[in-house]
């Protein structure tokens, strides 16, 4: 079984929108055995607190189920467990490289290397980080 978190500042927006749309992906592709996927957070900002209302509103609108969800932030057993672990920009990944013990299997990247996806919870722009997000997920669940 192959373990994917996405990761984002608070993981409130895009990160768990990442893990429900990829989700949902995996049980329309029948392949909800061969992953485990999770969000984390690099930061302390939001731990505990729900997905933020705009991506609870725009996973609704396309009717993607919510996976269970509190943010949690990253620990070091994540980066020790973890088979891949996507941050959502250019930042994410250098704080995910910063925290990341010495000795680590987990392959940190952008989840759309040739793009990064906005934070919503910055520009409102939900229905965009939904765009890029579905883009992305298939070169990484297939």
């Amino acid at each position: 079984m192959k373990k994917i978190i996405f990761v984002c500042l608070g993981n409130i927006c895009r990160s768990p929108m990442a893990e429900s749309l990829g989700q949902f992906y995996l049980m329309e592709k029948g392949l909800t055995k061969d992953y485990q996927l999770s969000s984390r957070a690099t930061s302390s900002y939001e731990i505990g607190k729900p997905p933020h209302h705009g991506t609870q509103n725009i996973l609704r609108q396309h009717h993607i189920p919510l996976v269970p969800h509190q943010a949690t932030q990253i620990t070091s057993a994540d980066f020790l467990t973890a088979d891949v672990i996507l941050g959502m920009d250019r930042q994410n990944v250098a704080d995910l490289r910063k925290l990341a013990p010495a000795k680590t299997i987990a392959q940190i990247s952008l989840l759309l290397p040739e793009e990064e996806i906005p934070d919503p919870y910055y520009t409102g722009n939900f229905a965009e980080t939904y765009r890029l997000i579905k883009k992305a997920l298939p070169a990484w669940l297939q």
